[in-house]
């Protein structure tokens, strides 16, 4: 096993990862729906946001993999940083720097492995989004470049203000924030052929709720109903809140059975919420979908529309 070298501007590129301030923070969906969209369109085992520290490789989003850390000195995200471009190591038993490395030799039994170097915005190079298999495999001309691409999803993420692009209440992406995201999403899902679906989520007692509980039952309705959005919509890519009482969600890869099948889900949870004896207020939800066309809509903001005027002539 070969142990990553360390950067001539190790002390700058630590500070510029520490003036991130993201190191042992809690998950966050900005950074999950990255890692699930690369799970999913390159079929791996694993995708991780990855950060790395002095001696550490600190994972901000983890899909597969059910440790926080691993030490920098056998990490393959510790040599990726090293250079910008994308390393890929299609059969780590083929390959001396980590052949006898106890990730390859043991428990996950990594074989493959792609890491795309993610920079802070002075330009440090503070960690990887990476993908990793236990299935000898390799990365194509075209998945290097729609991997190139998710990365720059999360260096857009080091970059913006969350007060700009995020709703305080939720923690969800505010409307500005959600197209920001979800243009890049439908870029990326019409050129790798997968469907695209904008579901809106609709609160309209919420008024009443207010008049019922107060300002803070109020809240904390809309922040049950989008933690319900979260934890029942595995396939969507990006979840805002547009309005006080409304909410979008772009679901990426589901066909017309998985999409309805997701939108029953969430009703029928919501169903047996309100029926609860200890509900003292209804989540009165309604759910309306639109698939994406390009040559209908154009793009994300043309699918909002159409979907949105949809729902004000069913109201």
């Amino acid at each position: 096993m070969i142990t990553p070298d360390i950067p001539a501007d190790e002390s700058a590129r630590l500070e510029a990862l520490r003036n991130l301030r993201i190191l042992d923070t809690r998950p966050e969906e900005r950074f999950d729906r990255v890692t699930r969209l690369a799970k999913r369109l390159f079929d791996v085992r694993f995708a991780l946001v990855t950060l790395i520290d002095a001696n550490r490789q600190w994972f901000k989003s983890s899909q597969g993999l059910d440790v926080p850390e691993t030490p920098r000195d056998i990490s393959f995200c510790g040599h990726t940083i090293l250079s910008s471009e994308i390393l890929v190591i299609s059969d780590m038993h083929a390959d001396q720097r980590f052949c006898d490395n106890p990730l390859v030799l043991a428990n996950p039994d990594i074989r493959f492995y792609a890491g795309c170097p993610v920079a802070a915005p002075n330009g440090q190079r503070v960690g990887t989004l990476c993908i990793i298999d236990d299935k000898v495999r390799d990365l194509s001309q075209a998945e290097g470049e729609l991997f190139r691409e998710l990365a720059e999803m999360v260096e857009q993420e080091f970059a913006v203000a969350d007060v700009v692009n995020y709703d305080a209440e939720t923690g969800l992406s505010n409307r500005d924030g959600f197209v920001a995201i979800g243009e890049h999403l439908v870029a990326l899902c019409e050129q790798s052929e997968l469907p695209v679906s904008l579901v809106h989520f609709e609160l309209p007692n919420l008024d009443l709720i207010r008049s019922a509980v107060g300002s803070a039952g109020a809240s904390q309705a809309v922040v049950e109903l989008a933690e319900l959005l979260l934890s029942n919509i595995r396939i969507s890519d990006v979840v805002g809140r547009i309005s006080s009482s409304e909410f979008l969600a772009l679901l990426t890869g589901a066909d017309e059975s998985q999409l309805e099948g997701s939108l029953q889900r969430i009703l029928s949870l919501l169903d047996e919420r309100n029926q609860r004896a200890d509900a003292t207020y209804e989540l009165d939800v309604t759910a309306t979908s639109l698939n994406y066309r390009k040559d209908v809509h154009g793009d994300l903001e043309g699918l909002m529309h159409a979907l949105l005027q949809r729902g004000d002539a069913s109201a």
